[in-house]
């Protein structure tokens, strides 16, 4: 299944016309129940979380065109769909298990915690650029985008523009523009000189 999938379903045509009620809600139905066939049987759970990124993006952007004053029930079954398309990320972020009915006879494992990216966007996106960098995904053959959108979905972080953040990182001009890594590199050397004083206190 190709990641724009999702977005060529009779819904997106429907809330691109602002149809009616009795049009949006199958088509509504039918969308939802391509996402829950999407997560049961597409064998790359990783194409699902692409996806599922991707169709999420356009639904914000229709959002952002449809108002509640002059489009009341397209925005209404957008937003819908956003919160659905989000609750199946999240499903999938806080569980290595692909999406599928448990077997009767299989011993269900205890949920995963689900992470959330509390810092800052831009914290992520150093984290993101020095990974590219070092090659450690993928030995390297993998672009900060595809990166952004597993670690996005996997932290639950609202879709952002990683490039246009770096491109102000890269505007910072108070010596070194890595604030966050800078911050990491200085506050692990300090905890394991702490560790190293209890280390020999111990002594």
């Amino acid at each position: 299944m190709e990641y724009i999938a999702l977005t060529q379903t009779d819904f997106f045509r429907q809330i691109e016309d602002s149809c009616s009620h009795e049009s949006l809600s199958p088509a509504y139905i039918d969308f939802t129940d391509r996402i829950i066939r999407l997560c049961m049987n597409e064998s790359d759970q990783y194409l699902a979380v692409l996806t599922l990124a991707y169709t999420e993006m356009e639904l914000r952007f229709h959002h952002r065109l449809h108002t509640p004053e002059t489009d009341g029930l397209p925005h209404l079954y957008i937003r819908k769909a956003i919160a659905f398309v989000r609750r199946i990320r999240k499903h999938i972020a806080a569980s290595a298990l692909p999406f599928s009915p448990p077997d009767s006879n299989q011993e269900i494992p205890p949920p995963a915690t689900v992470m959330r990216w509390t810092g800052k966007a831009s914290d992520l996106v150093e984290i993101l650029y020095g990974m590219a960098e070092m090659g450690c995904i993928n030995d390297g053959e993998i672009t900060v985008g595809e990166l952004a959108s597993s670690f996005y979905a996997l932290f639950g972080v609202e879709a952002k523009d990683c490039y246009r953040i770096y491109s102000d990182m890269k505007l910072r001009k108070n010596g070194s523009r890595t604030y966050f890594l800078d911050r990491m590199q200085e506050k692990l050397n300090r905890r394991m000189d702490m560790d190293d004083e209890k280390d020999r206190a111990r002594k």
